[in-house]
């Protein structure tokens, strides 16, 4: 794994802004604008470790699936990962259906093989996962145009429109019908990030032969007769893709109705799921450590876990440990704390600072300098449809991998590809 420095394309603003990505430039406070993606930067992995990064998505996906089992199995475990009581039958019943489930990403730390180690999960953004449209679309329009590397990994594009097709027939095979595909996003969000993620899944769900309405949360209209929701149109919702995370869903005014259209059945089927409150809160990271912490495979790709109540938690003072909130986004809220004196060594400020909490061991991230000083990645490996199919990196300057971050596409053997070179 090495951080190499490439050539930028004639004109590529233009190309990764018509590409759907229209919130490249990141306004940083007290200094100018600066682009979000990495254009002369890029990562290059050997063939042995994106088979190492392959293997450890697959089976932490897997572990996610039992710790899933043991939550749900547990008034407990679901109390004290602040799912809201109202839920906990849809939930569980949501976990037993399997309803239609697209993607979510693994956030891994790891330096490659030099690192010594294996990688380590940091979190698991289950739910409501961006960075979709720079990993699967521009990242590799820059690798087939540049000629970087001799591959990447990276076959997300055509794993999500197989993902809609499956669940999307599974959903006509049930209710005998072809279902109309609504995908919404908050207009809250000012980026543009959240409208071309959705822009993006609409595009995967005409590809796989479904009609679709893109559409805001905030147009969602609820019929006070039948209790259904439908569209400003008055077209039922079927199936909802929503970048909308479920904890946000169920404290708003329509999320009773949404709980109980999901009680009777027959209503709306949402994308993510429901039960995906489960793997988006920080709470599954005690869950998979106290789950695998004796196991010989599963356990090199864990860090130590615990929640802020357990007094285990003070095991990790003399390794140091990240803070974290149960619900939290982009690095908010979250310390990480030094070894033995407890002495902070980089916080984040946010929102999500006032529910329950999770200690992590610490694991500070690589550090690929450089001359313009370091630079920290996080490698996002994305599962689709429950198979790990690409991967994203996100890089950072400090420790925490914050809304500051840039991404930074990725190669396979560019050694190999450069050698080839007359």
């Amino acid at each position: 794994m090495r951080r190499l420095y490439g050539t930028a394309r004639l004109g590529w603003q233009a190309a990764v802004e018509a590409e759907g990505l229209v919130y490249n430039r990141t306004e940083v406070p007290g200094a100018d604008p600066v682009s979000y993606w990495r254009e002369d930067v890029f990562y290059d992995f050997s063939t042995t470790e994106i088979d190492t990064l392959f293997s450890a998505t697959q089976q932490l996906f897997a572990a996610c699936v039992e710790a899933g089992d043991r939550i749900v199995a547990s008034d407990e475990l679901l109390q004290r990962m602040r799912v809201p009581r109202d839920c906990w039958d849809v939930v569980r019943r949501d976990w037993e259906a399997e309803p239609p489930s697209v993607y979510g990403r693994f956030d891994l730390s790891w330096g490659g093989e030099q690192s010594g180690e294996l990688p380590k999960l940091l979190e698991f953004n289950a739910d409501t996962p961006t960075s979709l449209v720079e990993s699967a679309v521009s990242q590799w329009s820059w690798h087939l145009e540049t000629g970087n590397g001799l591959d990447q990994w990276n076959r997300l594009d055509e794993a999500l429109i197989e993902a809609w097709t499956r669940n999307l027939r599974l959903w006509e095979l049930r209710n005998g019908r072809k279902p109309h595909v609504h995908l919404a996003w908050t207009s809250e969000d000012r980026s543009g990030e959240d409208q071309m993620t959705v822009a993006y899944m609409a595009d995967c769900v005409r590809r796989a032969g479904y009609e679709f309405t893109v559409m805001t949360t905030e147009q969602i209209q609820l019929d006070p007769g039948d209790a259904y929701f439908y569209d400003a149109e008055g077209r039922h919702l079927d199936v909802v893709f929503k970048l909308y995370p479920w904890e946000w869903l169920a404290e708003d005014a329509f999320g009773p109705s949404v709980v109980a259209d999901l009680r009777r059945g027959g209503g709306t089927t949402w994308v993510e799921p429901v039960y995906k409150m489960l793997w988006s809160n920080k709470g599954l990271l005690p869950v998979l450590w106290q789950l695998f912490e004796h196991d010989s495979v599963l356990s090199r790709y864990l860090l130590p876990a615990y929640f802020a109540d357990d007094p285990a938690r003070l095991d990790l003072v003399t390794t140091g440990y990240a803070t974290k909130p149960l619900l939290g986004r982009e690095g908010a809220n979250v310390e990480l704390r030094a070894p033995r004196s407890g002495e902070l060594l980089a916080e984040a400020g946010g929102r999500y600072g006032a529910g329950g909490r999770v200690w992590q061991q610490l694991h500070p991230l690589p550090d690929f300098a450089g001359p313009d000083g370091p630079h920290h990645p996080v490698l996002g490996t994305w599962v689709v449809d429950g198979h790990p199919e690409g991967m994203g990196i996100r890089e950072s300057d400090g420790l925490i991998t914050d809304n500051l971050s840039h991404f930074a596409p990725h190669t396979i053997d560019h050694h190999v590809r450069e050698a080839r070179r007359p």
